[in-house]
């Protein structure tokens, strides 16, 4: 596995050793003591797996403390646009955001470390989108950011992305400031 650093401090893309032939392929998608040998200490708990059609957007979701969580995220069909936006006030990147592509061609997996929001939106056709968490889900810690908040500027490549009624209703990042959320 190659671990690569991304400009948000603790934002972390994986690319696995990929064994391929003719027959199909193999690869190691999580192994703690290499992850660990990499800085990566996750006790992760639960595996989740979402699947959305073309131009639907997820997010911008995190959890507070003490159910904030980390998160492996990958897919395994089709290909996202996935987002995350740094949340810890303390950082030197608050409020800033990286986009990376993770696709079931490119298999590369997105490590994002607690104190971040995070949201994809599908650009295939239909795409299973898989992730592990290190905490299990709280509705009474759950929140979120909206999509468009333009004081951060995401350049999603989606003009009108499919959203929840949830998703919809999010607020920007200043009203979540100005509530003490984060």
């Amino acid at each position: 596995m190659i671990f690569h650093e991304l400009s948000l401090p603790g934002l972390i893309l994986v690319e696995p050793a990929v064994f391929e032939d003719e027959r199909g392929f193999f690869l190691e998608r999580y192994n703690r003591q290499v992850f660990q040998s990499h800085g990566i200490t996750v006790d992760f708990v639960q595996d989740n797996h979402s699947q959305s059609v073309k131009h639907v957007l997820r997010g911008l979701h995190f959890q507070t403390p003490p159910f904030a969580q980390d998160k492996l995220v990958w897919v395994t069909r089709g290909e996202v646009f996935d987002v995350v936006v740094d949340l810890r006030k303390q950082s030197a990147t608050f409020g800033k955001w990286e986009g990376v592509e993770l696709s079931e061609t490119n298999r590369s997996m997105l490590f994002i470390p607690k104190g971040f929001a995070h949201g994809f939106v599908v650009l295939s056709e239909r795409a299973d989108f898989s992730y592990k968490v290190s905490s299990l889900y709280s509705p009474e810690h759950d929140y979120g950011l909206v999509w468009n908040d333009p004081d951060i500027g995401i350049e999603w490549p989606v003009e009108k992305p499919i959203l929840s009624k949830k998703d919809q209703q999010l607020p920007f990042l200043q009203s979540l400031i100005d509530q003490n959320i984060i």
